[in-house]
């Protein structure tokens, strides 16, 4: 990853707002609620031909007895680690606060660059009423307002002149990394999945549901392996969705989803498949991503067999069919098993997805099954299938070019879909077969 700026500051002041504006995207929820974004959230942006990384912090407070403050303090001071230059974000509107020479005071200790902005000034008034903030002892004060955009060009100005003259460049071309998407019902071990994947504290994990809320994007690249893990809030059925947070944290994810090449399905072993799970699963299959199932807490199952695991997965692809190739990973994220072997098999849903049969392959495999099994006749007339090719799509899609093509019916698609399926490795991955007039 490349240079890092983090947006710091109390609850309430504007940082996600501003973070969106650089990034260009409402990629952060942004709600009059205090403590709204939890975790760090990264994004890319450029100014001046100089790319770096956002980072969007939760608000800081000190001696809260709220489970869920007291983490969102511990990801800010992650976040100040990990960054190369600081935004502190202040509030005209409120003036200096206890909380804000609080921070001032532990940003001065650091020996990285900070960058005072002062928020909300969208008026010659409140351009005077900035001047206050000299006193924290953090430099000339740099006037913005997140809502309009005023001033953010004076800021990132600032900020591409505080970063290292010779900071890392990123080796490798963003779009050809893999994407992977965690998601799943709340509570089942998404972001301790993250955490442990990634061997630090990226999310917070409580055992509350609903503690991730918005799409949480990690980089990772370790023991050869390349990709982008984006973990989400999870998803509840839509009546049980009663806020407007809630709300966006559902977009979020189904985003998250939309954009993804593969996700990892995370199931509650003690809890089984339900509806919700199957609601995921065909909304992964109708966005045509790849696809791994994830039994988390399996070691909470009591009474384990020898078949205990094949079983179990048996009934899981009962329940996915027709679509039942899916690979299915029992992991316990809490004694660390098998999380390895889940990351690697969603990269390799992540090659097959992007495989690709040439059409004299394809043909020379395809034809004599076809020929030995054809399409059965209706009404006296014959289906004949002429030749088949691999659409140059993202994802798998043949087309079968046929005299009749109305005539062919599912079954008979089924039943080709898993020729080919038997034939190469497409598990994990969506398959469309068209048929068409030859």
């Amino acid at each position: 990853m490349g240079n890092i700026v983090a947006i710091v500051g109390r609850p309430n002041v504007g940082k996600s707002t501003l973070f969106n504006r650089l990034v260009g995207m409402r990629q952060a929820i942004v709600d009059a609620t205090e403590g709204t974004t939890r975790d760090r959230h990264y994004g890319t942006t450029d100014w001046n031909g100089r790319e770096f990384t956002v980072i969007d912090t939760g608000g800081f407070t000190v001696n809260s007895e709220d489970i869920f403050e007291r983490a969102i303090c511990r990801q800010v001071e992650l976040a100040i680690e990990e960054a190369d230059s600081l935004i502190f974000m202040v509030d005209v509107e409120t003036g200096i606060t206890d909380l804000d020479l609080t921070m001032a005071e532990l940003l001065r200790r650091q020996s990285k660059p900070v960058l005072l902005a002062v928020n909300k000034v969208d008026n010659a008034m409140r351009q005077t009423d900035a001047y206050e903030f000299y006193s924290l002892g953090l430099g000339d004060p740099v006037t913005v307002s997140s809502m309009t955009g005023s001033g953010t060009g004076d800021l990132l100005d600032a900020v591409v002149a505080s970063l290292p003259a010779d900071g890392p460049e990123e080796k490798t071309d963003g779009t050809t990394i893999p994407k992977i998407a965690i998601v799943g019902r709340p509570n089942v071990g998404k972001s301790s999945l993250t955490n442990a994947l990634l061997g630090e504290e990226r999310n917070i994990v409580t055992p509350i549901a609903g503690t991730t809320r918005d799409a949480i994007h990690s980089y990772y690249n370790k023991f050869g392996m390349e990709f982008h893990l984006v973990d989400t809030a999870g998803l509840r059925k839509k009546q049980k969705v009663t806020d407007d947070l809630e709300f966006y944290s559902v977009m979020r994810t189904i985003r998250a989803i939309e954009e993804c090449d593969t996700a990892i399905l995370m199931l509650d072993a003690s809890q089984g498949v339900d509806a919700q799970d199957m609601n995921i699963f065909h909304l992964i299959v109708k966005n045509r991503k790849g696809c791994v199932i994830v039994v988390n807490k399996w070691d909470t199952v009591p009474d384990k067999q020898s078949n205990t695991m094949k079983e179990y997965a048996e009934n899981i692809r009962r329940k996915l069919a027709p679509f039942s190739d899916v690979p299915i990973v029992f992991t316990s994220v809490t004694e660390k098993q098998r999380i390895f072997d889940a990351l690697k098999t969603a990269l390799h849903v992540c090659d097959n997805r992007r495989r690709r049969i040439p059409t004299s392959e394809l043909n020379d495999f395809i034809l004599p099954i076809i020929e030995q099994t054809p399409p059965p006749s209706i009404k006296g007339k014959y289906v004949r299938i002429k030749y088949a090719m691999m659409l140059p799509t993202p994802t798998p899609q043949f087309a079968f070019f046929v005299n009749l093509p109305q005539y062919v019916k599912d079954p008979y698609r089924r039943f080709l879909e898993n020729r080919i399926r038997g034939e190469w490795d497409f598990s994990g991955v969506p398959m469309q077969i068209y048929f068409r007039q030859k």
